[in-house]
């Protein structure tokens, strides 16, 4: 297994490369000048241009700015934004926070997204089957940002069971609603896959021997059937870490959480490039590693997988 990791880990560097120079291109060749846009409508000093065009290093060639970038970078020097702050510690506040907010969506996702879909899949073709898929279809069906207004409408403005907005992130009971908001979609589709793979799982081979063995429901539901049934779950799961963190921006901008979502809005509204691509890159650093754990999870989950 060393050998497989290290070799996963080699090839995450042309990847974490590739990415990386992909979002510095499409960050630095959107039209109109981020510096002369700090005047708003006055007019700019040119002077002042030209000087703060060569303090953020755009008066360079668009490769010579990616090469400094890279370089600063494996330093541990994420840049500065325009207004003076080091971006290290714009993302050092907005990070933790989407951290917890996403902790807390995956958490809702894998506790009622594998619970109803296990619950359909062992009730496959009953009420409870067709109920489980036309609710999660409804989730599916809804845009994120209906679903939070929607969510925020009735359970904070109308029952006031929750906040409507977030004031302290370390609040757990702040972060339910949005946490709520953000799982909602992929709860949906784990419901469904979870649901598939039970019904599916129920008619092999290796579920009527363990039957015919007399084995006790219990030990056959809850190790042959959802251990096998995971490893698409997990799969997913995996995935999904990463749109949890980077698909934050919806909704901590309707329940007013100050996490990587509001700095990356605000960033793009002000061209903000190195908060852009500094951001990203974390998102692509965090997707590859998570990669990796789920790959190595697989053999946790059915023994019979090996990594050579």
């Amino acid at each position: 297994m060393g050998r497989y990791v290290a070799r996963r880990l080699l090839q995450m560097i042309p990847v974490f490369i590739g990415t990386t120079l992909i979002i510095f291109l499409m960050v630095h060749v959107l039209p109109g000048d981020p510096i002369r846009a700090m005047w708003g409508d006055k007019a700019a000093d040119p002077a002042q241009v030209a000087s703060l065009r060569h303090e953020f290093g755009l008066d360079q060639p668009l490769w010579r700015q990616y090469i400094d970038y890279m370089v600063n970078l494996f330093q541990g020097d994420f840049g500065k934004t325009f207004g003076g702050r080091e971006v290290s510690e714009e993302m050092g506040m907005a990070f933790p926070v989407t951290l917890r907010l996403a902790a807390v969506a995956l958490t809702i996702e894998i506790i009622v997204g594998i619970g109803l879909g296990a619950w359909a899949g062992l009730k496959a073709g009953r009420a409870v089957d067709t109920g489980v898929l036309i609710f999660t279809l409804i989730v599916i069906s809804m845009p994120v940002f209906v679903l939070g207004y929607l969510a925020r409408f009735i359970f904070a403005d109308e029952l006031g069971w929750l906040p409507p907005n977030v004031q302290d992130s370390t609040n757990l009971e702040q972060l339910l609603l949005p946490g709520f908001v953000l799982a909602m979609l992929s709860m949906a589709y784990v419901a469904r896959l979870t649901r598939t793979t039970f019904a599916e799982n129920l008619r092999a081979d290796y579920m009527r021997t363990a039957l015919a063995k007399g084995l006790p429901r219990r030990r056959i539901i809850g190790v042959h059937l959802l251990r096998n049934s995971l490893i698409p779950v997990i799969t997913f799961l995996g995935t999904d870490i990463g749109a949890l963190i980077g698909g934050a921006v919806v909704t901590e901008g309707i329940f007013n959480v100050q996490g990587v979502g509001n700095l990356l809005f605000k960033a793009l509204g002000q061209r903000e490039g190195t908060t852009i691509v500094g951001t990203v890159t974390i998102f692509v650093l965090v997707i590859l590693l998570i990669n990796l754990v789920v790959d190595l999870l697989y053999a946790v989950l059915d023994p019979r997988i090996r990594y050579a």
